[in-house]
């Protein structure tokens, strides 16, 4: 898949949820990125490295998000399975994310302080368009943009660390002495 598409594939599934999150229909986000994820995998050289990948980071986020609904911190207008949980479409756009690692974002692999750094600017970032298109409401601004930077400055790191176990593309550009 050239990186280019990956980019774009991944903004189209990020509007398409925050918008549907925003509008009260969670669940059409959810289909773009499902249907997102199944193109990555037919596209990937080995399609199981790519799913444990995007499974492992939909755990994660359902994880991760729901913690911040939980503490109060975020709340979102639809999706929710329950009140104290991340919704449908959060989980569903870190599984999107996880689209990303082995293709538009290679270039963060082996550099954990350059993830880390990304993570605790481009994560708080992303939460504040979300809230610009309303689709999360900050309950506590200071602290909920605290928390978001300090926690994607680990979970980026983390997700590029599984991505390097969990790569289901050949590199872009074979090393010298690669069959």
């Amino acid at each position: 898949m050239p990186l280019a598409l990956n980019f774009l594939l991944f903004q189209l599934g990020w509007f398409a949820c925050v918008l549907g999150g925003a509008h009260q229909l969670p669940w059409f986000g959810v289909g773009v990125v499902g249907a997102i994820v199944l193109l990555h995998l037919r596209l990937a050289a080995e399609p199981r490295r790519e799913l444990a990948l995007i499974a492992a980071a939909g755990a994660l986020g359902a994880v991760w998000d729901s913690a911040l609904v939980a503490t109060g911190l975020l709340a979102y207008p639809s999706g929710l399975l329950h009140p104290s949980l991340a919704p449908v479409w959060i989980i569903a756009m870190w599984m999107l994310f996880a689209t990303t690692p082995n293709l538009s974002l290679r270039w963060l692999k082996g550099r954990p302080w350059l993830a880390a750094a990304c993570g605790a600017v481009a994560g708080p970032l992303a939460y504040l368009g979300g809230e610009a298109l309303g689709g999360v409401r900050f309950n506590a601004p200071a602290a909920g943009l605290t928390a978001l930077a300090l926690g994607w400055s680990l979970l980026l790191p983390l997700l590029m660390g599984a991505a390097v176990r969990l790569d289901g593309f050949p590199p872009l550009h074979p090393r010298p002495g690669d069959a």
